[in-house]
């Protein structure tokens, strides 16, 4: 007797097969040249029914020849969908991983880098913040730098104001969505295969491992107790061991891109939301913040602390024996907008006053008035002007009229002075008549005129800014330090198998790859023989007792 084996009709060919009868069969198909293997169980036809058997196949389709129970054609299969499939998502997907395999790139993230370095360094180089006027004085047209550059590309690229320039904040931003990219792509996907842990079931592969060794007479749970002594973490499974250390270097790269868009993103923030000024106040005056800090991007928002009104209380110089400046102080007292003195302090260069995020550092000073004692009345207030002798800028010169006044060639005293210390006076006719100190109450006559300096008023020179960027910053660096340090941790994994009495280890390492044999060959298998040695040599002085 044979019997029918019927294939799926579905299928693009159909094949008709017969075998001797069994209970059981089995069949390679070739088909399209891929290959399946086909199990079919045989079913018994009834004693009324002796002509043929029919194999069953589980799960298949009737053949187009067949009915069904009730004579009726077996249902046509479903129709295919006919509307069109949906591929916007897997167009979109493909985009995104094409555009961040090319932010990936590591030859694009370095010329990122060389060029933000260029362009801090050219930032550095040109003057900054400084009128359209002095670049026009400083880079002309007729006689360009290098042979091309001129005021128009430092102004129409924005190099007067670098910092903040769309050009270096472009750059600034690509680079840091290369660090996001090179984050995403590579470094968070290697963390996540550190992390995940497995067993080695075959010597072969241990070693081939970058290390690898056989250690007889040794057990795989002694190995384990060796390693875990080392600052391993061990996993075992039965004869397979896997042990592993160092895992935070691994994250240490996550932690130093992160850092590093702290960094750029504190940068940025200074660069477009802080706000700067500076004034010169001569003694006993004051200014409102507000009035002097001036926005320097898009993001500057001023403050409630804008509204303080800052007085010079006093300001004042320390010199050195040789008569030169060391130091100037300026004692500044604050009051809010209801006139209350909020904080006052006395400061110095480098020592600055921070109140609320403004900043207020000392930077430079002047010479405003020279009160004077004319005739023993007064005292008069001189005005005091700078001037530039032979290059000397820090000149200053006063006039007091003598005489009449009205006339078109009025006489008078000139002073001169180059600090607090000391004024040099000139008769009217420009002759040397004298030096004094202020305070000295010692009084000079010139020309029947009895003159005594009472005081010489400075200014003081301060500089004032708001930088909500410079936190992030200190953060960025920080944390750059901390994770830099992290990164030198060697990320080490060990895989041994007990085959037998002898013991199949290997492992390998991301870091230190000279030093990881030497350390493994002169520590940890020596730690494991001893220790070895040790249990067997307990093992010795071991009576064991048993009884029927």
């Amino acid at each position: 007797m044979e019997t029918l084996l019927t294939l799926n009709p579905l299928k693009p060919h159909t094949h008709l097969l017969k075998f001797p009868n069994s209970r059981t069969c089995s069949r390679i198909i070739n088909h399209r040249c891929l290959y399946s293997t086909i199990s079919c169980k045989l079913t018994s036809q009834s004693s009324k029914d002796t002509t043929k058997n029919k194999v069953v196949i589980p799960g298949a389709a009737p053949s187009l020849s067949e009915e069904n129970e009730n004579g009726a054609a077996p249902p046509p299969p479903p129709a295919a969908d006919s509307r069109p499939k949906k591929t916007g998502g897997v167009v979109l997907k493909r985009l995104t991983k094409r555009v961040l395999s090319v932010l990936a790139n590591l030859p694009l993230a370095l010329g990122e880098m060389f060029a933000v370095a260029a362009l801090m360094a050219l930032g550095t180089a040109i003057e900054q913040g400084e009128a359209p006027e002095f670049y026009f004085q400083k880079y002309p047209e007729d006689n360009p730098v290098l042979g091309f550059f001129t005021w128009r590309w430092i102004l129409t690229l924005g190099f007067d104001h670098m910092f903040s320039s769309p050009v270096f904040l472009g750059t600034l931003i690509l680079l840091g969505a290369s660090l996001m990219a090179c984050t995403y792509t590579t470094q968070i996907p290697m963390v996540k295969v550190a992390r995940r842990w497995s067993f080695v079931h075959s010597s072969k592969t241990i070693r081939k491992l970058e290390f690898a060794d056989s250690l007889p007479k040794a057990s795989i749970q002694d190995l384990g107790v060796v390693l875990s002594g080392a600052g391993y973490e061990v996993f075992m499974k039965g004869p397979s061991l896997y042990a592993f250390k160092g895992l935070a270097g691994r994250f240490a790269p996550i932690g130093v891109h992160l850092a590093l868009l702290l960094i750029m993103s504190g940068g940025t923030l200074s660069a477009t939301g802080s706000f700067r000024g500076s004034v010169t106040v001569p003694q006993g005056l004051n200014f409102v913040m507000g009035d002097v800090l001036g926005p320097n991007g898009f993001l500057s928002k001023p403050t409630e602390a804008f509204n303080t009104e800052v007085h010079v209380n006093r300001f004042y110089m320390d010199y050195y024996d040789s008569g030169e400046v060391s130091q100037f102080h300026t004692d500044l007292s604050l009051f809010d907008i209801d006139g209350k003195e909020v904080m006052r302090k006395t400061i110095s260069v480098n020592d600055p006053l921070r109140y609320e995020g403004v900043t207020i550092y000392q930077t430079d000073w002047s010479i405003s008035a020279l009160q004077v004692l004319k005739d023993d009345e007064g005292p008069f207030n001189l005005a005091v002007a700078p001037l530039t002798v032979n290059g000397d800028k820090k000149l200053y010169g006063s006039f007091l009229p003598i005489g009449n006044t009205d006339s078109p060639n009025v006489k008078g005293i000139s002073m001169l002075l180059r600090d607090l210390q000391s004024v040099v006076l000139y008769d009217p006719e420009g002759k040397f008549a004298g030096v004094r100190r202020p305070n000295s109450k010692l009084p000079i006559e010139i020309d029947g005129t009895k003159i005594e300096i009472v005081d010489a008023i400075g200014s003081s020179g301060l500089d004032m800014k708001t930088d909500p960027g410079v936190p992030i910053v200190y953060a960025g660096f920080g944390a750059l330090m901390l994770t830099t340090c992290i990164s030198y941790l060697s990320h080490t994994q060990i895989w041994a198998l007990q085959d037998g009495t002898t013991v199949v280890v290997g492992g390998k390492t991301n870091r230190a790859k000279i030093e990881f044999p030497e350390e493994m060959n002169q520590t940890r298998w020596f730690d494991l023989l001893e220790y070895t040695d040790t249990r067997l040599d307990s093992l010795k002085n071991v009576e064991f007792h048993g009884g029927m």
